[in-house]
């Protein structure tokens, strides 16, 4: 294949915020499947909080990429070359074969997909990880009752508007929590939640008292920070908390310190943190639901797209800043 693969390495493991320059692109040779391999051509590229993580060597629950290395990652596109029986030229296939354009993975890493009434985008987004994320968060440690009152930090992100439509439809009472009036608006109106706070608006605790005059019963929690801390006081008694995220500490050598953990203890809270890759036995229901929803049109989502490779470092600091709206995604070039 005369094609160049073209690359994003992890160039220095940044110090607080990332920046362009801890990144490089850099031309490479196509790969060549070996057995069982399958080469993929990749058309899509996720972007999510946790590749942050994976950013610095510190201990974590998967190891860091190296400095050096592509930079880890999920992707979609289609089957370019096989030698594994059940991959063909042409397949759509997911997979995490990294910020790449080419990528070479054995076949029992990939997944078919079917693309007639699912875009292959939606793969990577509310028929992908982030989607089985807020089902096994929501339905298996929340495991909201009709009429509980669900609250969902990070509500118009890629996670948190399928917890708040998850819940509506199984019957709850949604509360979203959002930076800014037009995200706000969008969780409300486009997604249909109940209501809608705006962290920026500087009347947090207030806002958060009026919009939950019940309290919470169940807590979607993305964020961390002040926010998290100002949610727990309004927990109800044997309130469940599934811990997705803490993107507010992400970028910072100074966390937040929590106030309010007591009522973790005085309401009796079950409060779980979770990695979505350590229950792969709930994928299939998850998936098996969650694309149900999305090709009868009850599951709506939002993606921001950047455009080519390149682009991918700045796509990527501009989500942990809260620009993007839905998920984040790269059109590879």
């Amino acid at each position: 294949m005369t094609e160049r693969n073209l690359q994003i390495v992890l160039a220095s493991r940044p110090t607080g915020w990332v920046e362009e320059a801890n990144f490089r692109l850099q031309e490479a040779p196509v790969p060549e499947p070996g057995d069982g391999q399958v080469l993929v051509r990749n058309r899509w590229l996720s972007l999510d909080p946790y590749m942050r993580g994976r950013m610095s060597d510190a201990k974590s629950y998967a190891k860091p990429v190296e400095i050096g290395e592509v930079m880890v990652g999920g992707t979609a596109g289609e089957v370019v070359a096989s030698r594994h029986p059940g991959f063909a030229p042409g397949d759509a296939v997911t997979g995490s074969l990294g910020w790449q354009r080419y990528g070479v993975a054995d076949g029992r890493a990939l997944q078919k997909v079917d693309t007639r009434e699912i875009p292959l985008s939606a793969y990577l987004g509310p028929v992908g990880m982030p989607g089985v994320t807020a089902w096994v968060g929501l339905i298996d440690i929340c495991a909201p009752k009709s009429g509980d009152t669900v609250v969902v930090t990070a509500a118009s992100g890629a996670v948190g508007s399928v917890v708040g439509q998850l819940a509506k439809i199984h019957g709850c009472q949604v509360v979203g929590v959002a930076g800014g009036p037009e995200k706000c608006r969008y969780v409300v109106e486009e997604l249909g939640f109940d209501a809608c706070v705006d962290y920026k608006a500087g009347n947090l605790r207030g806002d958060l008292k009026q919009a939950l005059p019940n309290g919470i019963d169940c807590l979607f929690e993305n964020v961390g920070g002040e926010i998290f801390d100002t949610l727990l006081a309004r927990m109800n008694a044997f309130g469940r908390i599934a811990l997705c995220g803490l993107i507010s500490d992400y970028n910072t050598a100074d966390p937040y310190g929590m106030k309010n953990i007591r009522s973790v203890l005085v309401n009796r809270v079950k409060m779980q943190g979770f990695i979505v890759s350590d229950r792969m036995e709930l994928w299939p229901p998850a998936l098996k639901e969650l694309a149900g929803h999305v090709a009868a049109g009850r599951l709506k989502y939002r993606e921001t797209v950047a455009e080519g490779l390149a682009e991918a470092p700045a796509a990527f600091i501009g989500m942990l800043r809260g620009r993007n709206f839905g998920k984040q995604l790269v059109r590879l070039d």
